[in-house]
């Protein structure tokens, strides 16, 4: 009887573990998503220079690294929407959006092409861009994002 328990045991014990991931797969297939479409909303909303929803999706402590270096916090970003020194034309994707899940987070890569001006400086090349998103209450928040200049080849 041991002999038999101890298979069943272990059986039991696989299955859970197999189901536990397949649960866990797709909660973060259904959460990458949902980081996807937040992405394409937040690239539509910079692009129609919509601030009230720009507003929502940047968290409270959000802050962006430019491709100078440069830190800016939320209300900085905010302010230079307002006074139209930043202003996107268009933003292009360059290759595929590689977003990867850990629980309420979530790490989005990708290349684009930019053009436009940030904080009154003319914009235009292509940039690797690295987004951090965060899931709260209120649902997926970006809490920093990143550009890095692409040197042209």
């Amino acid at each position: 009887m041991k002999r038999i328990m101890l298979p069943i045991a272990i059986t039991g014990a696989l299955l859970s573990f197999v189901f536990g991931q397949a649960q866990q797969e797709s909660v973060d297939s259904k959460s990458e998503q949902e980081v996807r479409q937040m992405i394409e909303k937040y690239r539509a909303a910079f692009l129609r220079h919509d601030i009230p929803t720009l507003e929502k999706i940047w968290a409270d402590d959000y802050v962006f690294v430019n491709a100078s270096g440069e830190v800016l916090t939320k209300a900085q970003r905010l302010a230079n929407l307002k006074s139209g020194a930043t202003t996107l034309e268009s933003i292009k994707e360059e290759e595929k959006l590689t977003v990867r899940v850990y629980q309420n987070s979530a790490v989005a890569t990708s290349r684009v092409t930019i053009k436009g001006q940030y904080s009154g400086q003319p914009t235009s090349g292509q940039y690797r861009s690295t987004h951090v998103w965060v899931k709260g209450t209120t649902g997926w928040q970006l809490v920093s994002n990143q550009l890095t200049a692409l040197s042209a080849k």
